[in-house]
């Protein structure tokens, strides 16, 4: 007897693969809508110019973010000034990057923001602190004044705080300053500094370039200061002097040397700049130093004082410091300006006069 059996039903997998395909599919339309959205949400927003302007490059804006700032509230100032296309995009930002740093955030200060930057990119620049900085350069030989003058000019701070902040001698932080400094000057140490936007004050300039100096400069008097009898104020007032005087690289240490000479045989340094130093002026070819000034009682007078001024008279480069270190050995006594930067050099006092006579002679001839 044979049992009946019921038909058996093939099972197909088709459907199964066709419905999965359907629901991958739209999956990955979302995905890819998702992603699209993501990219399109990110990317900086157009520029809004005038149309004679369409081509123009979008100058930087200023960002300043307080402390105590909210993300959303960073988020809503750069929407607000057209930096970000997406507040959504930015707190799903945000909330990731709190998850990933829990002990990170944005931090507070004043940011210069490229428009052509993405929101990723803005984003990365606050939470990690990179403030705007400006920077400055302090040229050699200048004064006190006219770096003063210079920070004023940028908007720094006015000259006259500065002036003030110089007067005061920050023993507990630069110990090596010498004893009983009236101000600073001749320290400040001439170069391109950076700063911080948010940190512009007289105080905190003078502090870098205090720091400049003793990385600097330091080191290199602390090295050979066993082959010369100059403190170290000495050593930087005589720099300031060779580098007010010396125009011309190779002619440096020559200077060096007749001030050098002329300070061992105690001869009057008979130079310039202290001239014009105690008087706050700057010869030239068409006016001269009068006898009236060269003959006017100053401390910086040195054609009428034995020595060296009482301060610098300016902050003297790496050269001039190296230079009056270790002054080149010279039979040479006197020099004289010919107002292109040269000089000529001379060994007597009549040779001396005569280069005199020569130089009037060319200013005369319109040379």
């Amino acid at each position: 007897m044979k049992l009946k059996t019921k038909p058996t039903r093939k099972v197909t997998i088709w459907p199964i693969i066709y419905g999965a395909i359907v629901v991958l599919g739209f999956a990955g339309v979302a995905s890819w809508q998702a992603w699209a959205w993501w990219v399109w949400a990110i990317s900086p927003p157009k520029p809004v110019f005038p149309d004679e302007n369409a081509n123009a490059t979008p100058p930087p804006v200023n960002l300043v973010v307080k402390q105590g700032t909210s993300g959303n509230e960073i988020g809503t100032d750069l929407h607000q000034k057209r930096l970000i296309r997406s507040m959504t995009a930015w707190k799903l930002w945000t909330r990731l990057m709190s998850l990933k740093d829990r002990a990170g955030g944005f931090q507070a200060g004043t940011y210069e923001i490229d428009p052509n930057a993405d929101m990723n990119q803005i984003a990365t620049q606050i939470w990690s602190g990179k403030v705007k900085e400006v920077s400055f350069t302090i040229r050699e030989g200048w004064t006190m004044k006219q770096m003063g003058d210079h920070f004023e000019s940028l908007g720094f701070f006015s000259a006259q705080a500065f002036l003030d902040a110089a007067k005061q001698i920050p023993y507990d932080k630069y110990p090596w300053l010498p004893k009983k400094l009236p101000h600073l000057e001749g320290f400040l140490y001439p170069d391109t500094y950076v700063a911080i936007v948010d940190n512009l004050s007289p105080q905190a300039v003078i502090a870098q370039m205090l720091q400049h100096f003793e990385d600097q400069a330091l080191p290199i008097y602390e090295q050979g200061k066993n082959q010369t009898k100059l403190n170290l104020l000495e050593w930087v007032t005589l720099a300031s002097i060779v580098e007010r005087e010396a125009v011309i690289a190779e002619e440096r240490p020559i200077i060096a040397g007749v001030f050098a000479r002329r300070l061992e045989e105690v001869i009057p340094l008979g130079s310039d700049p202290t001239v014009e130093y105690a008087f706050g002026i700057t010869q030239t070819k068409e006016r001269p130093l009068t006898y009236k000034e060269v003959s006017t009682p100053s401390p910086y007078n040195t054609y009428i004082n034995f020595g060296l001024p009482p301060t610098p008279i300016g902050s003297p480069g790496l050269s001039s410091l190296k230079a009056s270190l270790n002054p080149e050995k010279t039979e040479y006594l006197y020099f004289m300006s010919r107002y292109d930067g040269t000089h000529i050099f001379s060994r007597t006092l009549a040779e001396h006069e005569a280069a005199i006579r020569q130089v009037e002679a060319e200013i005369q001839q319109g040379r």
